[in-house]
């Protein structure tokens, strides 16, 4: 499903070049769960960035189904993100003019779906908001927009999900619930998920994981297959 081979990333500063990440690679099945761990600076979010095909790489390449994603046209690159990815983030991102139901029927408008309104709808009714379809963002907790954020990405029920921090603007408490419903909903649709988190007790609850220090992979549980770093 998504496979990331050689993955480097250098930026120059000045007349030195900073690595800022080395030689990542990794697979992940259709289906399955995987964490990001590492502390600020590790080079989590850039790694997540180049998943998304956001940023370019230094060297090797991503995979998604298959297909290498910078072999394709920035506006092939954004036409596959919006036919297959979905996002959720840390600050939630959601739109500050719109409602809760605005926000999650907009990836589905944006593909033209008709059924956006209903789909939307079924989605917040899901994630525990059916009643607060007609709040703004500001009308609504973290929790609630963080399941309003939850809800706009699984409603085009996305091969792939990236989670930057889900939790990381929320109590314990409401992010305890965040991620039993972001799992349960990626159980439900056999989404992939590719979370990226400092807390280990969250990244036990993936399949697999990979630990980041110094942009170099330090540990990992991901086996990758040998012709798939050959062909890299």
């Amino acid at each position: 499903m998504l496979t990331a081979i050689k993955l480097g990333k250098r930026v120059k500063t000045g007349e030195s070049e900073l690595t800022i990440l080395d030689d990542v690679s990794f697979q992940l099945s259709k289906g399955k769960s995987l964490a990001i761990i590492g502390e600020s600076g590790s080079g989590k979010t850039t790694l997540l960035g180049l998943l998304a095909g956001l940023d370019s790489p230094s060297s090797g390449e991503v995979q998604l189904n298959g297909q290498s994603i910078f072999s394709l046209s920035e506006e092939q690159r954004a036409e596959s993100r919006k036919e297959n990815l979905g996002f959720v983030f840390q600050s939630f991102q959601l739109i500050e003019g719109l409602t809760a139901l605005e926000n999650v029927m907009m990836p589905l408008e944006l593909k033209g779906d008709r059924k956006a309104k209903q789909k939307a709808t079924e989605m917040l009714t899901k994630v525990g908001l059916g009643e607060r379809l007609n709040h703004y963002a500001n009308q609504l907790s973290g929790g609630e927009q963080q399941r309003v954020a939850i809800a706009r990405a699984f409603v085009t029920e996305p091969a792939l999900l990236l989670a930057d921090e889900p939790t990381g603007n929320l109590d314990t408490a409401t992010g305890k619930k965040i991620i039993e419903l972001m799992f349960s909903l990626n159980q439900e649709l056999n989404t992939t998920l590719v979370l990226v988190t400092h807390d280990i007790h969250l990244a036990e609850l993936c399949d697999e994981s990979i630990t980041l220090s110094g942009g170099k992979v330090i540990e990992s549980s991901v086996q990758m297959e040998q012709g798939a770093v050959a062909n890299g």
